[in-house]
């Protein structure tokens, strides 16, 4: 008799974390040497991949306390959901993915309801070198091991007594520097001439709502300055209906496009790009577009946010290079005039973009860039762990 392929169940509470659990899942069938099964939650990349969610990830992917707190009810009742799923299921092991307000509480309950020998991993440390640094002990008491992504996280957690691995950060492996810009010009009529401006609003609803109106303003500006300036935005499931409605009336033409590849593509062929603060910054830098950050929070959440982190910067690279190498402008800097100052600088100042564009990938080489891809790493960690809690049975890597 043929023994059944192990199941894994893995948990992304929003896009980012979906773009991590695809290419885990791709990299976990590849390493594996064997079939393998899937369930839990995730999106687009996942379901790519053969997974079939639980619920749906927009419902999760909220960001901030005035935002969360209207919905927590729903997001209690899917934290129960999914406990139930995983124990009907009895995966060979459990990866959660980031989005600690629902990833948490599933590892908790778990091991609350005498889950102790179930192997949960939890991929994507929380920021505790920024702020809130008693979570490390936090997630020791529910998680068995934790899969990190920047070099010098490990040490906080080791001190705590969890089992932490360094495996990069997957940007780098995201495909970011492979897009096609000609050929994106080409099927898009836009002339080699013709500037063009990514402009990335954000995966979640909230956010989304809050950078849209100063975009379009500093678009506005823009568009006075070159009449021939074409703007292409790419767009997530999750928010795909109201970025599509508020754009329609910018002040210059829109792409709007869907999908990985057709992003990087569009990243290959921009001038400059105007994001909010993220994992898509940092596809921005690996792709070698100028560009600039933005966020706005809730002023609520703002408020309680700036009394606790402890960190200089909001972008990543200009946290590991110590310096503002590529303007942020948050909050109350995030206007239109800036936004538009800022973006035409990317825009025109060849010097001030080769600069950002040199700087940035430096600081990509600290996060694994030219390494063994993060997501095999990852991998390989998962499929040992598993090997361990079944007696030794080892996984083939390929």
């Amino acid at each position: 008799m043929t023994a059944e392929a192990p199941l894994l169940y893995l948990i992304a509470g929003e896009p980012s974390g979906d773009a991590l659990g695809g290419r885990l899942m791709a990299a976990l069938k590849e390493r594996s040497g064997g079939p393998l099964r899937f369930a839990g939650i995730g999106g687009e990349r996942m379901a790519e991949q053969g997974l079939v969610s639980l619920v749906p990830l927009q419902e999760l992917a909220h960001m901030g306390v005035v935002e969360v707190l209207p919905r927590a009810r729903l997001i209690l009742r899917r934290v129960k959901e999914t406990v139930a799923d995983i124990r009907r299921l009895k995966p060979a092991a459990v990866v959660t993915i980031d989005s600690s307000g629902f990833t948490w509480r599933v590892a908790q309950r778990l091991r609350q309801g005498g889950e102790t020998a179930l192997p949960l991993i939890h991929y994507v440390a929380p920021m505790v070198w920024a702020w809130r640094a008693g979570r490390a002990r936090r997630m020791a008491r529910w998680y068995d091991h934790l899969l990190v992504l920047l070099p010098f996280e490990p040490p906080y957690f080791a001190k705590v007594g969890l089992a932490c691995s360094y495996v990069g950060h997957p940007v780098v492996e995201s495909g970011a520097d492979r897009g096609d810009g000609p050929g994106f010009r080409r099927r898009h009529a836009i002339p080699p001439e013709a500037p063009l401006l990514a402009v990335l609003p954000g995966s979640r609803r909230g956010e989304v709502g809050r950078l849209l109106p100063p975009f379009a303003g500093a678009v506005e500006r823009l568009a006075r300055r070159h009449p021939d300036l074409r703007l292409v935005v790419p767009v997530t499931e999750t928010v795909a209906a109201p970025v599509a409605a508020a754009v329609a009336g910018w002040a210059a033409p829109v792409i709007l496009v869907r999908g990985e590849r057709e992003k990087y593509d569009a990243f290959a062929a921009s001038n400059a790009a105007m994001a909010a603060s993220g994992t898509v910054a940092l596809e921005l830098a690996l792709a070698g577009v100028p560009a600039l950050v933005a966020y706005r929070l809730n002023p609520l959440t703002h408020a309680l946010v700036r009394r606790i982190v402890k960190i200089d910067y909001a972008h990543l690279l200009n946290l590991i290079l110590g310096r503002e190498v590529v303007p942020e402008l948050l909050q109350e800097d995030c206007t239109s005039e800036r936004l538009a100052a800022t973006a035409e600088s990317l825009l025109g100042d060849e010097a001030y973009r080769q600069a950002q564009i040199q700087a940035c990938r430096e600081a990509l080489k600290q996060l694994g860039l030219g390494e063994l891809s993060p997501s095999r790493r990852a991998a390989d960690l998962v499929l040992s762990i598993i090997a361990v809690r079944r007696g030794g049975t080892s996984f083939t890597a390929a």
